[in-house]
């Protein structure tokens, strides 16, 4: 009885001691997104009253020199390239995913399986190197455009990029639906297709959603790849084949030599990024919310 009693303590030490480990962890997860959004906004608020809001965001000009910061065209590229990244990879992505999840045989599955897993872990300088080696003169020969580094080839790079993220989390929701979902559909007379499209994709819609979610994270957030086949050009762009700088790209190739108001605008820059990402997230939870 005393044996029992002893092992019984014993398990609730370790119970409560590994609630306090997650705990401690859980809360300096918090503390450290709490201490990036206090120093982004403390330095980013103050800069962009000193410019003028309507300067900064509005603002078509982004010459350092001349004290004009305008970044109203970096806005509207990192607009056009994750919006093209989205309308490439998502669609081919959750069609990949439930291939895997449904279709696909065993054998091809631990072919095509860790292939996916190797594209998520190469590096953002190789798919940039790959862009400007390969996807650049391609899109210069199909499209005639003077140099091939434009909208379209960025946007083509990105959905490239975020397919191992979608495809990854979209094939575990997937996977995560109970098989009587799949099974009621077939006895109710639908075919394996209808099965899968119209009784299993639905309820796997919320993962589907997280996975989306993430690959556009990884899209307006990536800096080197973009900037080494988007043209780098800080301008307002006239056409999907026109040259551009995001948001990330102008950060990155500006950060190392800037100083004083020029560097402050960099770092407002960054609290602009921050709230268009909140506001993604923001967006796509209310839809789930509004769909559940």
């Amino acid at each position: 009885m005393a044996e029992k009693k002893r092992r019984t303590n014993a398990r609730q030490v370790r119970e409560s001691l590994m609630h306090v480990v997650f705990l401690l962890t859980a809360c300096i997860s918090i503390l450290a997104v709490v201490l990036i959004c206090i120093f982004m906004f403390a330095n980013g608020i103050p800069t962009i009253a000193e410019i003028g809001p309507g300067n900064f965001l509005l603002g078509t000009t982004w010459k350092p020199l001349n004290d004009l910061f305008g970044i109203l065209p970096m806005i509207v590229g990192s607009l056009y390239v994750t919006a093209g990244a989205i309308l490439i990879g998502v669609p081919i992505g959750i069609l990949c995913a439930v291939y895997l999840a449904r279709f696909c045989p065993k054998r091809l599955y631990r072919v095509l399986k860790p292939l996916i897993d190797l594209l998520a872990g190469i590096p953002s300088i190789v798919y940039g190197f790959f862009g400007l080696v390969v996807i650049v003169p391609l899109m210069q020969q199909m499209t005639g455009a003077s140099g091939g580094k434009n909208i379209l080839t960025a946007s083509l790079m990105l959905g490239i990029m975020i397919l191992p993220t979608i495809i990854s989390v979209s094939e575990s929701a997937i996977r995560a639906v109970p098989q009587s979902y799949y099974e009621g559909a077939l006895a109710l007379g639908a075919t394996h297709e209808r099965s899968v499209f119209f009784a299993v994709l639905p309820a796997a819609k919320s993962g589907i959603l997280a996975g989306v979610i993430l690959g556009i994270g990884r899209a307006i957030g990536e800096a080197t790849a973009v900037k080494m086949v988007a043209g780098n050009q800080p301008i307002m762009p006239a056409s999907l084949l026109s040259g551009v700088r995001t948001l990330t790209s102008n950060i990155v190739v500006e950060m190392g030599y800037s100083e004083g108001l020029h560097r402050e605008a960099l770092i407002a820059t960054a609290v602009v990024l921050f709230v268009f990402i909140l506001l993604i997230n923001v967006s796509f939870a209310a839809i789930k919310k509004k769909e559940g």
